[in-house]
């Protein structure tokens, strides 16, 4: 009676337990790999996914990009993002059936071979995965403010860029101005100077010649 009752309970909390798909593959260039998991109807489901690195101690390459394209059994679409490295998912499922995420690597000369991290939970505790979910959207907004504040960054570094430059041009400008009346100033001296040796010149050369 005992072992009935206990398998009875193990029965209900595996029922109730939210089930996780975790795991890592590979992926080729310009090939496509599709997951499917059976998730009921109000049923919360978070997913994560992520390239990884295959040198950690360099930038991820360029060419480690993927879409990622989540469809319920009607071929709605729940999640899509293109031309992304990492990304994350929610949805809370309005029919029971598989819904299926599909990995795409764009073609990619020679083939690149990527792995992915996926993560993917489903469970029927809406209340468990709603504060996931919230805690998402929360990451989502973090990631916008930290976009923004580094483009307000960015903005205010350059403002300060061309005032220095524009103090930089005000102080050629005044130089060069200051150089051009110095300069105007000697050419006035050298043409009055060279006007009055001519004059003398010419009143010396009239004088000898007894004209005036």
């Amino acid at each position: 009676m005992d072992l009935h009752r206990s398998s009875i309970v193990l029965l209900i909390l595996s029922i109730l337990s939210p089930v996780t798909l975790s795991m890592r593959y590979e992926l080729l260039s310009g090939h496509t790999k599709c997951i499917s998991e059976e998730i009921h109807a109000n049923a919360m489901s978070v997913g994560k996914y992520s390239i990884v690195n295959p040198n950690e101690d360099h930038p991820l390459p360029a060419s480690h990009k993927i879409t990622v394209r989540v469809t319920s059994p009607q071929g709605t679409a729940y999640h899509e993002a293109d031309g992304v490295d990492s990304g994350q998912f929610s949805l809370t499922a309005v029919e029971t059936g598989d819904y299926i995420t599909c990995f795409s690597a764009a073609e990619h000369q020679p083939e690149t071979m990527m792995t992915i991290d996926f993560d993917w939970r489903t469970g029927i505790h809406t209340k468990e995965w709603s504060n996931v979910a919230k805690k998402s959207q929360i990451e989502m907004m973090e990631f916008e403010v930290k976009r923004l504040f580094e483009t307000v960054t960015s903005i205010h570094d350059e403002m300060f860029y061309l005032r220095d430059r524009e103090e930089e041009m005000h102080e050629l400008n005044k130089s060069t101005h200051s150089k051009m009346a110095w300069l105007s100033f000697l050419s006035l001296g050298i043409c009055l100077s060279v006007a009055g040796l001519q004059f003398w010149h010419l009143k010396t050369f009239f004088e000898k010649k007894k004209l005036i």
